[in-house]
């Protein structure tokens, strides 16, 4: 797990962007119950790091998230587009340890997806 911010850094109900050290740009969401979140910054539908900007809500009591730029939702627990089924945001786990939010791989994707996860969209320029 790699540590990213301060817990009382993040803003109830909003997300932050996070760079990992590999380079994996993330986004971490705090709900308004102080649950924390993290998925992959990138829009798959579009290829742009902007998942963090994203409309916090949900769906059926299921936590979400809207990209700000297409506004397909998002599960805020799986990582799966609720708007397209073939469609998904990678799930990291996250954790506080001392006041410190810290993020790592997370090994519910094993358990979610025995199969290779869905698809994921890229854009292709003609």
């Amino acid at each position: 797990m790699e540590a990213i911010c301060a817990f009382d850094r993040l803003v109830p109900g909003r997300g932050a962007a996070a760079l990992l050290a590999d380079g994996t740009q993330i986004a971490v969401f705090r709900l308004p119950d102080d649950s924390l979140f993290a998925l992959s910054n990138r829009d798959p539908f579009t290829g742009a790091h902007v998942m963090s900007r994203g409309i916090v809500g949900d769906r059926g009591g299921e936590p979400t998230v809207a990209s700000p730029l297409l506004k397909q939702v998002f599960s805020l627990k799986t990582g799966r587009c609720l708007d397209d089924e073939d469609t998904a945001l990678e799930v990291f786990a996250v954790e506080v340890v001392d006041g410190e939010v810290r993020v790592g791989a997370d090994v519910r994707a094993a358990v979610l997806w025995p199969e290779p996860p869905p698809r994921r969209h890229s854009r292709t320029r003609e």
